[in-house]
């Protein structure tokens, strides 16, 4: 019986001599095509999966003879680092993305992991389930913000991998090549083959569709790969830009200023800020506080459980000095501050979120954000520095990510902290009348106090659209400092204290 491999699986048309003549106009094309991209600004990111010795190594080498050298990057996947291992399964392909107008040929990707580990018995369904969406979530937000993906799987049947195989052992200058994983997976050339289908099968979605080519001939190989690529660019360098492809639902109605895109009660409607704490309870509560952060810091490194902490909160809420009464409980040589400002000119060329993954913390090792990928949501949203349509695709990306940041061992914790405009008014004065303190009073405050009820729509639909069960948000009254200090450090310990006794 025919398994998906085989039903999906494309093959060529043609005697050698055609299918040679087209693979050199197709060659011809390929070039044109990166030119014209690279003046577009177009990412593209080629994927090529395939069987040991299908031919993958061979169609890369070909490929790349047609394009111009400056353009693109052979990226090879192998088994993870020591360094890879601590952090989340996607960490070092959000690392290797392509910039604006160049090409990542990748020899294996992202599935290499989930297929290899179904076949070899690791993966139970429900984290097969897990591992796909994570993909599919992953590949729908790049293409979402205008990466070309191209997906190629080369299948050959078992018989051919063996004939391959041996032709490989039987040359010293070939040998090499053939290890014993690559002979596990023929003897298992079945498992194997049931999990790549269930894989694909789970994957291949209209947006990202896996082209599966019968790879027994590499001439017919060759043909299939690059008229995908060809066709896909071509169609894809004759729409308009990313910008322009909006979604009907978003693309008639925009957004009032000030208006909310969700209903129902403010979260912030129920922040009690008649919350106090006094001094003494402060200093009290603060040492004990850091003799039990310090103990967990020990803790996480030894279980490798990364922590990653977010804030963000109105201007002057105190947001500076949590981190400092944070930080000051923790060993250094194991968590990082990282501040967070505008993106540089080439960080913008990136995807949002690409400059935050590269800032991942290893396992068993804390960062804390002050500010966060949150900013597409908050000040380019109100700010005008994104489209509607972007914006909104924020929240279901933002979901995806911390998802997958969970499900990767992380702790998630997020911060916003609440005071009203009464007490920002006060703390604005304040600073502008004490010497030590006036630089942190800033044109740029003022004017974004003036956008109070903007931003507050905002905030309030962040925190509805991004606050899940496993990544809730915690909104902290911070009127009163001595309050809002103890409640995050709190909530801290309480979080990596659930994560360790699980």
């Amino acid at each position: 019986m025919k398994q998906i491999l085989d039903t999906l699986a494309q093959k060529p048309v043609g005697d050698e001599a055609e299918v040679d003549r087209q693979v050199e106009a197709l060659e011809v094309e390929l070039g044109e095509l990166q030119r014209t991209a690279r003046v577009a600004n177009l990412p593209i990111i080629v994927l090529f999966e395939g069987w040991e010795a299908a031919g993958k190594g061979t169609l890369i080498n070909r490929l790349a003879m047609a394009l111009d050298p400056r353009g693109y990057r052979v990226i090879t996947v192998q088994s993870e680092t020591a360094q890879e291992l601590l952090r989340p399964p996607l960490y070092r392909f959000w690392r290797d993305l392509p910039e604006p107008g160049r090409i990542a040929l990748y020899d294996r990707s992202w599935y290499d992991r989930t297929w290899r580990e179904l076949a070899e018995g690791e993966l139970n369904k429900r984290e097969l389930t897990q591992a796909c969406e994570d993909i599919r979530a992953f590949e729908r937000t790049l293409i979402d913000h205008g990466y070309v993906l191209i997906k190629l799987f080369l299948h050959i049947s078992k018989d051919d991998q063996g004939r391959r195989f041996r032709k490989l052992q039987r040359d010293h200058a070939t040998a090499w090549r053939i290890d014993a994983s690559d002979l596990r997976q023929h003897r298992h050339y079945q498992d194997w083959r049931r999990a790549i289908g269930r894989v694909i099968d789970k994957t291949s979605v209209a947006k990202a569709p896996f082209l599966v080519i019968d790879a027994a001939s590499r001439r017919g190989a060759a043909l299939l790969a690059f008229r995908e690529i060809r066709n896909v660019l071509s169609c894809r360098l004759n729409v308009p830009p990313a910008d322009a492809m909006v979604e009907t639902a978003t693309a008639d109605a925009a957004t009032p200023p000030g208006s909310r895109i969700t209903s129902g009660p403010s979260l912030l409607a129920a922040v009690d800020f008649a919350q106090h704490l006094d001094a003494a309870a402060y200093a009290t509560q603060l040492q004990a506080l850091k003799e039990q952060l310090r103990e967990l810091e020990h803790r996480i490194y030894k279980k490798r459980v990364g922590v990653i902490v977010l804030y963000e909160g109105w201007d002057a809420a105190g947001k500076g000095g949590s981190i400092r009464r944070l930080a000051s409980a923790l060993d250094p040589r194991g968590y990082e501050v990282i501040p967070i400002s505008a993106p540089t000119h080439a960080e913008q060329g990136m995807h949002y979120l690409w400059r935050f993954a590269q800032r991942l913390p290893k396992g068993g090792h804390i960062a804390v954000f002050d500010r966060t990928w949150y900013g597409r949501v908050l000040v380019e949203r109100v700010e005008g520095f994104c489209s509607e349509r972007d914006w909104r695709l924020a929240y279901e990306e933002i979901r995806a990510f911390e998802t997958h940041l969970v499900r990767s061992g992380n702790v998630l914790i997020k911060f916003w902290f609440q005071i009203d405009a009464d007490e920002q008014l006060r703390r604005f004065h304040a600073r502008q009348e004490d010497p030590e303190k006036c630089w942190k009073i800033t044109d740029e405050d003022w004017r974004n106090r003036e956008k109070w009820p903007l931003y507050e729509a905002a905030v309030c639909d962040m925190l509805e659209l991004t606050g899940t069960p496993k990544c809730p948000w915690t909104v902290i009254a911070a009127n009163d400092k001595l309050h809002a200090r103890i409640s995050a450090m709190q909530t801290v310990a309480s979080a990596i204290s659930a994560r360790l006794d699980k």
